[in-house]
């Protein structure tokens, strides 16, 4: 009988250095989990952006060479702009993007960082604690908005098919391709531009382009320090055209001003290909990317507007 009591006083000790144990802990995963942002009713804490550090890591391995605070001030900004995006497009009810259309964003990430298949992808990310759900829902989050704004500002889009054909007869049998990085900008109230771009340009020479793009540009290609990847001068507007071809590989124009803000656009490289133009398909391709240069600059007006609409509370 002795040994019972003895037993069960032991047991009621040991539960409660359990409880004691669960309720420390409980309050330090309380205490660590901090809330830095609030965007009307949500909030980001510091567990999230440096999950999202982590994931931009995982997209831009440049960033290593930025210091910790940098990286972290990028991860809030691109947290920051995503909630925004979030809200909106919540408010308006959109929510249907097909896997078909995630598979191939996904497949268009993994190429352009080096990688082969998805699961290679998924290996990588997983060495920066992201798991592809995590993934899929940031990508299905900017889907909804680029639906958003094809909706409400496709009707607004103009193309001029006859002056696209005429360029495309034009055309040399050598043209350039042009390998492309940008840092797309806007200012806040009150901001003069110049006084922007003298600290990007600061920027650049302490910390290079792309770590600059991933600092200030509000482009989603911020994510992967800027890169837009090889475009050819055919699908290059001309007052853009007429300032990239003039630069030398690994320069850079001054901002270009263009609705909703000032696009930076650096040439990493260039080649001359031959071009044997199908008219019919080239025409398609060229009204598609006219299409997709208005309605990105559509989306960063409209941003900027609803921007101004949020409470947004940084702590």
């Amino acid at each position: 009988m002795y040994i019972k009591l003895n037993e069960i006083r032991y047991l009621k000790i040991l539960i409660l250095l359990i409880l004691l144990f669960n309720f420390n802990y409980n309050n330090s995963s309380a205490i660590e989990s901090k809330i830095i942002v609030k965007i009307n009713d949500k909030i980001i804490t510091n567990i999230d952006i440096k999950n999202e550090a982590n994931y931009l890591r995982a997209l831009n391995p440049n960033l290593k060479t930025l210091k910790e605070n940098k990286i972290f001030e990028i991860a809030k900004s691109s947290l920051i702009r995503e909630k925004i995006k979030e809200l909106e497009t919540s408010r308006l009810n959109q929510n249907i993007i097909s896997k078909e259309y995630l598979e191939t964003v996904i497949e268009k990430i993994y190429k352009n960082i080096g990688l082969k298949s998805k699961n290679e992808f998924i290996n990588h990310i997983a060495n920066f604690n992201i798991s592809i759900s995590s993934v899929e829902k940031k990508l299905t989050n900017e889907a909804l908005w680029n639906q958003l704004i094809y909706q409400k500002f496709y009707p607004k889009i103009k193309v001029d098919e006859n002056k696209i054909k005429n360029e495309i007869k034009s055309y040399k049998q050598y043209s350039n391709s042009y390998l492309l990085y940008e840092i797309l900008f806007s200012t806040k109230e009150n901001e003069k531009s110049i006084d922007l771009y003298n600290r990007i340009e600061k920027s650049i020479s302490e910390n290079g382009f792309e770590n600059t793009a991933s600092i200030f540009s509000i482009s989603e290609s911020s994510k992967t320090g800027g890169r837009l990847g090889w475009i050819n001068e055919s699908s290059v507007n001309k007052k853009i055209l007429k300032e990239i071809s003039v630069l030398k590989i690994g320069e850079y124009t001054k901002p270009i001003l263009i609705p909703g803000g000032f696009l930076i656009l650096k040439v990493d490289d260039k080649k001359s290909v031959e071009k044997k133009i199908d008219i019919e398909n080239e025409l398609i391709q060229r009204i598609k990317a006219t299409q997709n240069e208005q309605l990105n600059q559509y989306s960063i007006i409209f941003f900027n507007k609803i921007k101004k609409e949020i409470i947004i509370d940084e702590k």
